[in-house]
């Protein structure tokens, strides 16, 4: 971000970021630690303690004692093969609450450059003394460290010691890969939302936590978050247009919010004609122009920068002047009141017929998963207090409240399990 993060992603992704983003692997969730025999022995103790003793002494001779200390003694939990959240009845307390070690793993691996010096030694893989060499880290803790990001499937181990990728290592935390979106997951969930999330606690008992607008007047913070959710918006755009949206012979776009101008490149890109004017804070702006420097000329001269905190009550753009006016992570990065202000902005921008497009981290409206979409919204709490956990029902009743018939707003899945898209039509 652009969260977590799925990731995060998914994969990216959130919280442990263990998910499944479609079939992309954003960050998979950490096998659980058994519990020891010791443990398993003193709740079998328990429940001979609380059985009366005439039915002891039958069970007892009923059943030979090494029988019983074998069943003592085997682990009857293996949460190693759950894939999702969703998996299962019940909560895997244990994949949770160590969830976070596998996503440190992850990202060291990246910072580390792990991934791409395997990558390069070929399908006879690499040793973990290359490595060592290789990755500026000639301790026995390198080892410690491939052995996790083995056990949580993001490497695979030969018996004779060599190291190659597992498939979605491959093709998404390999910088040569053209799927990679390892630096989104290095650099904004690894070094930024992850450490915001360790507020989360206090966050929700005093309902302090700093703004978007006042954590991006940093200019390292604006840039690191801004570039690295750069890759994944454009991938994410790309989707959109191909799969999801036609846009029609539209000629002016608003991206509310647009960060680098992923979506604005793409989108212009893909529509002969369309001019894109990004709406965005300072610091973001100085970015987002960097990046635009990097487009083609017939992208880069169509797409423009204005600098606006978009939560100011009125955008520096003429009324009725758009065809489009998009907003992407930003509803959920907002305070619940400034909402309705958006949205109310945004149909006296565009033109009749226009189009509002509202795409965020979501839930479903029963508000009960899916668990990716519930987590960022969560994450957003700590760099967004007063904000709102967004579903469909939440975004189209206030679309509804400043204007948009909301019998014609439609609700798409995007990133599965992630993000959705709202389209609202101004009559």
């Amino acid at each position: 971000s652009s969260h977590f993060c799925s990731s995060l992603a998914r994969a990216a992704s959130i919280g442990s970021h263990c998910f499944v983003r479609s079939s992309r692997l954003v960050v998979p969730a950490m096998a659980a630690v058994t519990r020891t025999a010791i443990v398993r022995a003193a709740r079998s103790l328990a429940v001979v303690q609380a059985t009366p003793l005439a039915a002891r002494s039958s069970r007892l001779s009923a059943a030979p004692a090494p029988t019983v200390l074998a069943q003592v003694l085997t682990p009857v939990r293996k949460f190693a093969s759950r894939v999702g959240w969703e998996e299962g009845e019940d909560v895997d307390l244990d994949s949770v609450a160590y969830g976070f070690m596998a996503s440190q793993a992850l990202f060291a691996g990246l910072e580390l450059g792990i991934f791409d010096q395997i990558a390069s030694a070929g399908a006879a893989g690499v040793d973990a003394a290359t490595l060592r060499q290789k990755c500026g880290c000639d301790a026995p803790r390198m080892t410690t460290l491939l052995t996790a990001l083995t056990s949580v499937k993001c490497l695979r181990r030969s018996p004779d010691g060599m190291y190659t990728l597992s498939p979605n290592t491959a093709q998404y935390m390999v910088t040569s890969s053209r799927h990679f979106y390892g630096d989104y997951l290095k650099f904004q969930i690894g070094r930024q939302f992850y450490h915001r999330m360790g507020a989360l606690p206090e966050v929700m008992v005093s309902g302090k936590a700093p703004s978007y607008a006042s954590w991006f007047s940093d200019p390292d913070v604006a840039q690191t978050y801004t570039q690295a959710q750069h890759n994944g918006s454009v991938a994410t755009a790309k989707y959109l247009v191909k799969k999801k949206l036609q846009l029609g012979g539209i000629s002016d776009m608003l991206d509310v919010g647009g960060g680098s101008g992923a979506f604005s490149y793409v989108f212009v890109g893909a529509t002969p004609g369309l001019k894109s004017t990004v709406l965005e804070l300072p610091e973001v702006c100085r970015t987002g122009e960097k990046i635009r420097a990097q487009q083609p000329d017939e992208v880069r001269e169509r797409v423009n920068f204005v600098e606006l905190d978009a939560t100011s009550p009125k955008w520096p753009v003429s009324d009725e002047a758009f065809d489009v006016v998009l907003m992407s992570y930003i509803s959920g990065s907002v305070p619940e009141p400034i909402i309705e202000g958006l949205y109310a902005n945004a149909l006296k921008a565009l033109r009749p017929g226009g189009r509002l497009l509202v795409h965020d981290f979501m839930v479903n409206d029963s508000l009960d998963g899916p668990a990716l979409g519930a987590l960022w919204g969560l994450q957003h709490v700590t760099v967004n207090a007063d904000g709102l956990g967004l579903c469909p029902q939440e975004i189209i009743s206030r679309m509804g409240k400043v204007g948009f018939d909301t019998s014609k707003c439609e609700s798409l899945e995007m990133i599965h399990g992630m993000t959705k898209l709202i389209v609202a039509h101004k009559s």
